[in-house]
């Protein structure tokens, strides 16, 4: 796959202008950086899912810093927006698994109700200890909600960031936030995002706003009916695996570069194989597959010749692919 040329031959002037007229980087030193990505791209990618979740509190920054010690690909981030608009790092739409706010069902204790001055007075360490006695340090408790400006003044440029809007139906205007997040900081023409979603419109809705960042359709696929061999896919923007045609993902290629599945479902029932894995990439569509914690499920991935895996165990990834 290769980076438009006529998305910058539109433009004349030997730098690209920032709103205001502030200068960016010279296009040519974009358009390398862009290549870079997409080149990169196509060898294996090792992202750590939440940062290396496995062995700290999910998207804080002890698992964020330790997996970017581990030397891997990507970070990988759910963006949240909260009630007076910031986007922040967090999985879940309530407060209740991943800190020491209250409330896990529909309607208690939703993020989107918070403030981002409220959120932070939340503990987003001290469960993992409780959750991963294993891995439990004392140090975990206490830690903060990021935003997202946070982790980018962290890492800047100096890791690639794989980020997800998350549940965009809650959050309007949550791509627009981001593309203007990323854009001050610089990382779309630094090649150093990529942004995922279950969404379509949400990501047709980063398209229209930025079409260099590269965009990677999330898809899960499930039984419609326990007991049910015939897989369905969550928001029906694919057919099940064995009903797919080249048709299914020419249409996602059309705005994505790849596409990130699961493996499995609930742990137990395979849902794609190697032809899966095979027809997608013959379709110019990256694979990536996640959450995969198993040593063996990765040996079985990296046999498939998947294109990624998400992880919270950067680490045992690594291993098999050093």
């Amino acid at each position: 796959m290769r980076l438009p040329q006529s998305r910058f031959s539109r433009v004349s002037l030997p730098f690209a202008l920032l709103g205001g007229g502030a200068l960016l980087l010279p296009l040519s030193v974009q358009a390398d950086a862009l290549q870079q990505q997409l080149d990169d791209l196509q060898d294996f990618q090792v992202i750590a899912h939440r940062g290396a979740s496995g062995y700290a509190p999910e998207q804080t920054l002890p698992a964020l810093e330790l997996a970017h010690e581990m030397g891997v690909d990507y970070l990988e981030l759910d963006i949240q927006m909260t009630a007076d608009g910031e986007l922040v790092a967090f999985h879940d739409e309530t407060l209740g698994r991943a800190t020491d706010g209250e409330g896990e069902g529909e309607g208690e204790g939703e993020l989107k109700n918070f403030t981002l001055e409220e959120l932070k007075a939340l503990d987003a360490g001290s469960w993992f200890n409780q959750a991963s006695p294993e891995y439990a340090d004392d140090a975990f408790a206490g830690e903060r909600i990021l935003t997202l400006g946070e982790v980018i003044e962290r890492f800047g440029t100096n890791a690639r960031y794989y980020l997800e809007t998350k549940s965009p139906e809650r959050y309007p205007g949550i791509e627009e936030a981001l593309v203007e997040e990323l854009e001050a900081h610089g990382l779309i023409e630094a090649g150093a995002a990529v942004i995922q979603s279950f969404s379509q419109p949400s990501l047709l809705e980063v398209q229209a706003l930025n079409d260099e960042v590269p965009l990677v359709q999330l898809v899960w696929y499930y039984p419609k009916e326990d007991g049910e061999e015939r897989l369905v896919e969550w928001t029906g923007v694919t057919p099940g695996p064995s009903e797919i045609e080249d048709a299914d993902f020419e249409a996602i290629r059309d705005y994505a570069v790849g596409i990130g599945t699961n493996l499995t479902y609930e742990d137990e029932l395979q849902v794609i194989d190697a032809a899966f894995v095979e027809q997608a990439q013959a379709n110019d569509l990256l694979v990536h597959v996640y959450t995969i914690n198993e040593a063996d499920d990765m040996q079985l991935l990296l046999d498939w010749g998947v294109d990624g895996i998400f992880t919270d165990f950067p680490d045992r990834l690594n291993a098999l692919v050093e």
